[in-house]
């Protein structure tokens, strides 16, 4: 084994998962992130958890809203994941300017990601600070896939997105 830094031994980790993360404001004005450290945590009751930076502003919008729906995007979505992972939502509308559809989620106030091979609606019910960065933890409260069956997206890494 050679030694190296963690960020260059970090570089062999992908391909990963890449998520959208959808919040919401005070207002009600959505806002989506792109994240690659997402994951399943409990079958009963199902929970995920994602890692957002603290400087975030969707890192803002769940600690005050206290929920988000995790979208697992299609392979025709790198477009926009890599829009929504680039820009801020203190600045831009996303949803309008990658002209990804909203549509409304059954039991949370963000809402779901049309065209996504899932989405997943979540309560938060734990934080963990880890740095700097927030594991939120939610419970799914309601889930829902798409009508068609499409590959899901993954990080390959340099900005580099494929289905898989």
């Amino acid at each position: 084994m050679k030694k190296v830094s963690v960020e260059e031994a970090w570089k062999r980790k992908y391909p990963e998962p890449v998520v959208l993360a959808v919040s919401v404001d005070a207002e009600g004005r959505a806002n989506i992130i792109s994240l690659g450290w997402s994951m399943c945590t409990s079958f009963e009751p199902p929970m995920m958890a994602i890692s957002v930076g603290k400087t975030r502003y969707s890192h803002k919008l769940i600690s005050e809203c206290r929920e988000f729906v995790v979208a697992f995007p299609s392979e025709e979505m790198a477009k926009e994941v890599l829009y929504c992972g680039t820009h801020s939502g203190r600045e831009v509308d996303k949803f309008r300017e990658t002209g990804l559809v909203a549509v409304p989620a059954k039991k949370v106030r963000p809402p779901l990601i049309e065209g996504c091979v899932a989405n997943f609606e979540c309560k938060v019910v734990g934080e963990i600070e880890t740095g700097d960065h927030t594991i939120f933890v939610g419970e799914v409260v309601a889930a829902h896939v798409g009508e068609q069956k499409k590959r899901r997206l993954y990080n390959l890494g340099n900005y580099r997105l494929a289905g898989v």
